[in-house]
């Protein structure tokens, strides 16, 4: 050692500030897992090595993928539906499930103990959870992850949650395109929470294979009102929180909730949808709900309605595209952004009605069209 590193030495031993000496690098064990790790984290995946990797059951870059889906930045648009068309080949085996139902019933409660059911049976789960956008912020909280930890935690389960973004039926825009992608990943049940708050649940049944309706017993008269709708297109009425002091009240609901059903037109599948009742906190029911839904897509398949209704959901979709389409287009064109101010003021001023000002604004679209 130098004379000059020994005073060093020397010096730092006398002040209370000490730095030890490191230690040499350690050799790298498996070089081929790091430098996965380095291609998943970076953001500029190739097209096909986004696709490689979902088909994989790569879950980090099934997340990136999702990403670029829910963005609206155009170049992740045209990279997204690059993605989607690559997986397409490897979607559509799995069974999707709706579950929608009052805030308060449970819904995430009762994700995180069915979810946690289907997976003893060898299923693979993937949880769209759909959560409310606030109108003012346009933010959510997207919790589902801290409520079904359990489920979250689990190799064989995968859990989204997205905004709702105020799409109608509280579902995201998106949540179709990110079913693909899942299914791709090697899911076979997609389970669709919904935000649940009474709003049209068209959207909800647009993209799933079977519709299923969380209630409360004792609800009161008070929700009549938004479960008449919602019912009518349920295939299975499913009674919460039947524990307890709840529990003859849970069958004594499921009881007149089935006289109720029969009361109702016959559902273009044929099928008569059940009710059964469950405690998602003791984890009870859960195998009758999973009885009730494979009959239902036992006897779809075999008399056709599986396919019909995925046919149906395809063109519903193509048509919710071009809508979408036209309304981004309307609004992003420069005539129609210059004229929509004055529009605005004649409208605050009650100059004008709002039909005239729409028409306004869509005759100015409508001319640019046609140069």
């Amino acid at each position: 050692m130098s004379d000059k590193a020994k005073n060093t030495r020397k010096k730092q031993s006398d002040s209370a500030l000490k730095v030890n000496e490191g230690v040499d690098k350690l050799p790298v064990l498996n070089e081929k897992a790091i430098a996965a790790m380095q291609l998943r984290r970076r953001n500029d995946l190739e097209v096909d090595a986004y696709v490689e990797g979902i088909l994989a059951g790569d879950r980090t870059i099934l997340s990136k993928a999702i990403t670029l889906v829910e963005s609206s930045l155009p170049a992740h648009y045209q990279k997204a539906q690059q993605i989607i068309e690559k997986c397409m080949p490897w979607s559509g085996q799995s069974f999707r499930i709706g579950i929608t139902g009052v805030p308060g019933v449970g819904k995430s409660t009762f994700i995180e103990a069915f979810g946690s059911y289907l997976i003893t049976k060898g299923h693979k789960i993937a949880v769209m959870a759909v959560d409310p956008s606030s109108e003012i912020s346009k933010g959510s909280i997207l919790g589902d992850k801290t409520r079904m930890e359990s489920l979250s935690n689990n190799e064989d389960a995968f859990i989204r949650p997205s905004p709702s973004a105020g799409t109608l039926g509280g579902v995201a825009r998106k949540t179709r395109e990110i079913i693909i992608l899942c299914e791709a990943a090697g899911f076979d049940r997609i389970l669709v929470e919904t935000v649940g708050v009474g709003q049209s649940e068209t959207a909800v049944q647009s993209m799933v294979d079977f519709f299923l309706l969380l209630m409360l017993a004792g609800a009161g008269d008070e929700l009549q009102g938004i479960k008449r709708g919602i019912m009518e297109m349920s295939d299975a009425l499913v009674i919460n929180k039947a524990d307890g002091d709840n529990l003859i009240k849970a069958q004594n609901a499921r009881v007149e909730y089935q006289n109720a059903l029969h009361l109702f037109p016959p559902a273009p599948s044929g099928w008569s949808p059940g009710v059964e009742i469950c405690s998602s906190i003791r984890k009870t029911g859960m195998e009758n709900i999973n009885n009730l839904i494979r009959q239902y897509e036992k006897m779809v398949k075999d008399n056709g309605f599986f396919h019909q209704k995925r046919n149906q959901q395809q063109k519903h979709q193509m048509y919710e595209t071009i809508q979408q389409y036209l309304s981004d287009h309307f609004h992003q064109d420069k005539d129609v952004k210059a004229l929509t101010g004055e529009v605005l003021h004649l409208l605050d001023e009650n100059k004008i009605t709002p039909y005239q000002a729409a028409h306004k604004l869509l005759d100015t679209w409508f001319a640019g069209i046609r140069k």
